[in-house]
């Protein structure tokens, strides 16, 4: 029912963005690496003295060359990846084919992996897959070619130079496949660190969104929010609710600065919260200069009534006494009424969890009695349980509207 609150930073979508750009870059740098390879390749031919057509490299260095331009022309990624891969896969064939064999060529068709690896890289290990099946396709038919066609002198290359070109093709792709796993494994580790602090922001989050569910809601309640689909509705057949109402405030805000009185506020409140925690009663609201606790709505506590008596003592004192409340002068009235309630949840963005009932409306009613300052006023019921703690006055009759006459007793002091 409860949606945790969104945690700040980068998010998983951002980091699946930023490994996107990396790896288009390092597919770029593959393809602008291949045209410099080629070159390079040739050269070296060259300078040991052995000649071959330029037609296959030129050709591959215009099209690679005019599909680097069309992107960053374009920027259509798709179709350079496509026209990239391609003369990955294809080129080293048509090199060797043009060489004689794939003992000639010095194993040149092994650049051609670079095509499903790039497809790897760039795509997904199912777009891949046609790339790696059409390698592994002309790998077979060259190898067919050799034993049928073959005769291993047909180019002239001498076995020392193939050697050497054996030795300088297997160490590049075995550099290159080893460096992109190592790239994969530095991205990956990447990730995991980037997701385990992504894990740990949100798990604060979510300890920060707790506790405010904690400071809004009854701990049982905040639980059931974030497991429970629909309205959180109780029936409670025994509690008793606690009101005090600050005798006098209304007037005293006038002669206060704003500032001034939400210090006031805060301290007054603040220490009725301390008091309640400290008789694990549940706060329920405030309303303005009105304070509401309940007891009763936790299953394993059975002396709530006499709780809310104590605590209504207690807090009745601490406005009395304590050295930033005694200048204000100020006091209580104190409600208490014990039966049967509802409680739950309302709202759907902005969370209240209250109750109603007559139990309710009798505390209420009787923490706005003005005919005395000071007062803790109880029921019948609520009497009955403690009156043995402490000193009472004579009872009272109250008429309530929709509910008759109400006997109400006034705590004085408590006993011994």
């Amino acid at each position: 029912m409860v949606q945790m609150v969104k945690f700040p930073g980068t998010t998983t979508n951002n980091l699946v963005d930023q490994t996107e750009v990396t790896h288009k870059n390092l597919f770029i740098f593959t393809a602008a690496f291949m045209n410099f390879a080629v070159v390079l390749w040739l050269a070296i031919y060259w300078i040991m003295g052995l000649s071959f057509s330029a037609n296959v490299p030129l050709a591959y260095q215009l099209i690679s060359v005019i599909s680097l331009a069309y992107y960053f022309k374009t920027k259509n990624f798709e179709t350079f990846k496509f026209v990239q891969l391609s003369l990955f896969l294809f080129a080293p064939f048509v090199m060797q084919w043009s060489l004689g064999s794939s003992v000639t060529s010095s194993g040149v068709t092994l650049w051609a992996l670079l095509a499903p690896i790039g497809a790897l890289v760039v795509g997904s290990w199912r777009t891949s897959i046609p790339w790696f099946f059409a390698y592994i396709v002309l790998t077979l038919v060259s190898g067919v070619f050799d034993y049928f066609l073959g005769t291993g002198n047909d180019s002239g290359v001498p076995m020392k130079t193939i050697g050497v070109f054996f030795a300088m093709n297997f160490a590049v792709m075995s550099s290159l496949i080893f460096l992109l796993i190592r790239h994969f494994i530095i991205e990956l580790d990447k990730l995991k660190n980037q997701l385990t602090d992504q894990r740990n922001l949100l798990e604060e989050e979510q300890v920060k969104s707790e506790q405010l569910l904690l400071n809004i809601l009854p701990g049982g309640i905040a639980k059931r929010m974030q497991t429970t689909q629909g309205l959180i509705a109780d029936k409670h057949d025994d509690v008793t609710v606690m009101f005090a109402d600050l005798v006098n405030f209304t007037q005293l805000i006038e002669a206060l600065s704003p500032e001034q009185m939400l210090a006031l506020l805060n301290t007054i409140f603040t220490g009725f919260d301390e008091l309640a925690e400290k008789y694990s009663l549940e706060k329920i609201k405030t309303v303005g200069d009105a304070y509401m606790v309940a007891g009763g709505l936790s299953q394993n506590k059975v002396d709530y009534t006499s709780d809310i008596t104590s605590l209504a003592y207690e807090m009745r004192d601490f406005v009395a006494n304590h050295p930033d409340l005694a200048k204000f002068k100020l006091a209580l009235h104190i409600g208490i009424a014990t039966g049967s309630a509802v409680a739950g949840v309302i709202g759907s963005k902005r969370f209240i969890y209250d109750m109603w009932g007559e139990t309710v409306n009798l505390a209420h009613l009787f923490a706005k009695d003005e005919s005395a300052t000071g007062i803790i006023r109880v029921d019948k019921t609520t009497y009955n349980r403690v009156r043995l703690f402490y000193l009472f006055e004579q009872p009272v009759t109250i008429a309530v509207k929709g509910k008759g006459d109400v006997v109400a007793y006034h705590l004085t002091s408590k006993l011994g």
